[in-house]
């Protein structure tokens, strides 16, 4: 079995004397793992980060075994970020929730797409949260548990949505959820609209929407915790007064 694709790495640890087990998120191939020889040298180690990008070529006798894979670095990567150690701990928690959420060895493009521009938008400090929030609800739509936001769950209406319901994850309008609202979430309006600004508080109410949808549908029936390096990452937010 062999295959080039281009590729994000989502983490990597050492194996053996000098080698690392890598897992990478591919554009056709989806979540792959892999021996990289030489991987914890000290060449290779600043290429092997959360969220570099490379062409890897994989290799493997049979389907079932781990293969072997050699990794040609693309762009900066995580180097670009080294001066924003908000954006770092960012770009750690995508690829620790794209490394829990995506099934291994299953093709999903949109989650590559989507992982491809929060990398780009890691570099706009005062945009890449709320493009983090959308990565994350795009995640649980490639994954079979999109939002839907379209319309009011009660009733049908268009106008005025600003809940969600944390059972069914389709959105509630202002009069429809009133009388709940202390059980509903609340619904950013830039996950409406690109054109919406974002407003105090839109941030960590985005966080805590996906967050929810995540551990409901995915980590949970796993029996895993969100990943402790989303979880830092809300720390960090909250401590710059970015939620």
């Amino acid at each position: 079995m062999e295959f080039s694709d281009d590729a994000f790495v989502l983490s990597a640890r050492a194996f053996g004397e000098s080698g690392a087990i890598v897992e990478l998120l591919t554009r056709q191939h989806g979540r792959y793992a892999a021996h990289v020889a030489g991987g914890a040298s000290k060449r290779m180690r600043p290429y092997l980060q959360a969220g570099a990008r490379g062409l890897v070529r994989y290799r493997a006798r049979v389907s079932e075994q781990l293969g072997s894979a050699t990794l040609e670095p693309q762009g900066e990567g995580p180097a670009a970020l080294f001066d924003d150690p908000l954006a770092l701990a960012g770009m750690a928690a995508a690829a620790a929730v794209a490394a829990g959420a995506l099934p291994e060895r299953e093709p999903h493009p949109g989650a590559f797409l989507a992982f491809e521009a929060l990398s780009g938008a890691f570099l706009i400090p005062e945009i890449w949260p709320a493009v983090f929030v959308r990565f994350e609800a795009g995640l649980l739509q490639d994954l079979g548990f999109g939002l839907d936001l379209s319309k009011c769950a009660a009733t049908g209406g268009l106008d005025d949505l600003i809940y969600v319901s944390p059972r069914t994850g389709r959105a509630v309008s202002r009069d429809a959820g009133e009388p709940y609202r202390d059980r509903l979430l609340a619904l950013p309006g830039f996950l409406l609209s690109s054109q919406s600004g974002l407003g105090a508080g839109d941030i960590g109410a985005g966080l805590e929407l996906t967050g929810h949808f995540l551990e409901q549908n995915i980590f949970g029936p796993l029996n895993r915790p969100l990943p402790p390096a989303r979880v830092w990452l809300i720390e960090r937010l909250r401590e710059a007064g970015r939620l």
